[in-house]
């Protein structure tokens, strides 16, 4: 009778469009968007399964910095995908230890692109003087040349002239500031005085055009003590990220420090935030942890001992530090999910890794052809290997499935998840999964009371399987979902042997 009752009121209430509203079941509005599990948001409740963070895949060197104005410090990576070609930006400078003190050279920004992601090539642009010639692939040498850190602005009526943008400049300069440009080659000064001022600035530095807020967002290093003396910055604390929007690129408000959810306080070098380019709405960041660990049995076991000692003549941490890469999210821009795991660890030691400044991620994924004939595009990353030592460094392409940072999991014994309600746009549910042979994904849809919709339970869900990114769900009445537009709905996933990367709900 319970039941009978329960599906009569679901039936009538379906049929008037009248749903209960209560400040225990708050809905979700998830439209037409691509939803990812790099957070916690779409999760009510794990039964026999979890949230998995997967990690990216080692392929080819896609460039190495040894021309004479690179070097071994070369760093502070932006990559961006436009149109046909792929676009690098990087800082080349000279990094080593000699004698027992620190060797740096002249600071310059370079440019590489590349048509597949792949590998880049430095062209000859002949712009500026370096060691008595043109014929080379730097763009900017002056203000800001530290940690200079290009984007491309999508904003809908941004001029032509400033259809590239940056950011770039440190404490001593006075802060960061602003640059544009109309090609990504020449760039000027948007104005002559910086844009932001309060800050440490010792890191790539950045910015973007968040069309989800409606502004212009920045995230900069700043301490989480320390105070600023003139143009001198004393750090105190631990390296932090700070953020920064705007409507014009020129005036920057509400500043703020960034906020986590359940992660300890750590060291976070770079900040690599943008949003996911299959999801804007996700800003999506892939901080360095940096950590000093000391001398050990384990430190000297690392690779290459002799430089190890060599560079922490200079200073321990040269010798002793390490660093890799982190994964985190947000909705809002402050507030980030950071997975304290390691999203990009150092890996097998080998010469070249283990060691400070290496698996510092460029700024920032994006897609690629796949390897494999046939299979769907994923995503690319890069990430920094080889420096202090030699002529120069290397960026290392790794890759990921697309949508593929963090599954639900479960065992071929089977687990499920449920989201809490929500309402969607868009007939049909598509998933982003992979399965083994004998695993598979079942979906049911439920409404306020928790009961299946008629001809949408579990038993009426032939089981998923294969590796897909877009698979449509069906029922045994089909997949079309209309008469469910704009009703709260909540999703029971059962999976076996599978991980679920993503949902959408879309039209034709």
């Amino acid at each position: 009778m319970p039941r009978l009752l329960a599906r009569l009121a679901m039936f009538l209430m379906l049929v008037c469009g009248v749903w209960p509203a209560t400040a225990a079941d708050p809905v979700l509005e998830i439209g037409s968007r691509r939803e990812l599990f790099v957070d916690s948001h779409l999760i009510e409740s794990l039964k026999d399964a979890r949230r998995s963070l997967h990690h990216p895949t080692p392929r080819e060197l896609a460039i190495v910095h040894d021309a004479p104005w690179e070097g071994a410090g070369s760093g502070y990576h932006s990559v961006m995908h436009d149109g046909e070609r792929y676009r690098l930006y990087y800082r080349g400078t000279v990094l080593g230890v000699e004698n027992g003190r620190l060797k740096t050279g002249r600071e310059v920004y370079c440019y590489a692109e590349s048509r597949d992601g792949i590998t880049f090539t430095k062209p000859e642009l002949g712009l500026h003087d370096i060691n008595g010639s043109k014929q080379n692939n730097v763009i900017w040498t002056g203000v800001g040349t530290h940690n200079f850190a290009p984007f491309l602005d999508t904003r809908a009526d941004c001029p032509k002239e400033s259809r590239f943008k940056a950011l770039g400049g440190v404490a001593s300069q006075g802060g960061l500031f602003a640059f544009h440009s109309a090609d990504g080659i020449h760039w000027s000064l948007m104005r002559d005085q910086p844009v932001v001022t309060d800050g440490a600035f010792d890191s790539q530095n950045l910015a973007f055009w968040d069309a989800t807020a409606g502004v212009y967002r920045a995230y900069f290093r700043t301490f989480t003590g320390g105070i600023t003396t003139g143009n001198v910055w004393k750090p105190e604390g631990f390296r932090a990220i700070r953020t920064a929007t705007s409507h014009d690129f020129l005036k920057w408000e509400h500043e703020t420090d960034l906020t986590y959810k359940d992660s300890p306080a750590e060291h976070l070098y770079t900040n690599q935030i943008a949003p996911y380019f299959r999801a804007p709405h996700l800003l999506i960041g892939f901080p360095t942890r940096y950590i000093e660990r000391g001398w050990s049995d384990s430190m000297r076991a690392l690779p290459e001992l002799a430089l190890r000692e060599q560079r922490a003549a200079a200073h321990l941490r040269y010798g002793t530090a390490l660093t890799e890469g982190l994964l985190m999210a947000s909705r809002n821009g402050v507030h980030f999910e950071r997975w304290n795991e390691a999203f990009l660890r150092p890996g097998p030691e080998r010469p070249g890794t283990w060691l400070y400044g290496h698996q510092f991620i460029a700024w920032h994924a994006v897609e690629t052809a796949s390897s494999l004939p046939g299979a769907p595009p994923e995503m690319s990353l890069y990430a920094l290997e080889g420096s202090w030592h030699g002529k120069g460094n290397s960026l290392r392409r790794y890759t990921l499935r697309l949508d593929g940072f963090v599954s639900i999991n479960a065992p071929l014994s089977g687990g499920e998840f449920v989201t809490p309600p929500l309402t969607f746009t868009g007939d049909k549910l598509t998933l982003n999964f992979a399965t083994s042979a004998a695993g598979d994904i079942r979906v049911e849809l439920q409404d306020l009371a928790r009961q299946p919709y008629p001809g949408f339970s579990l038993e009426d869900c032939p089981p998923l399987f294969g590796d897909t990114l877009n698979r449509p769900v069906t029922w045994k009445s089909g997949g079309n979902l209309s008469h469910l537009i704009g009703q709260p709905v909540r999703l029971r996933f059962v999976l076996r042997d599978a991980d679920l990367y993503a949902l959408r709900f879309v039209s034709p």
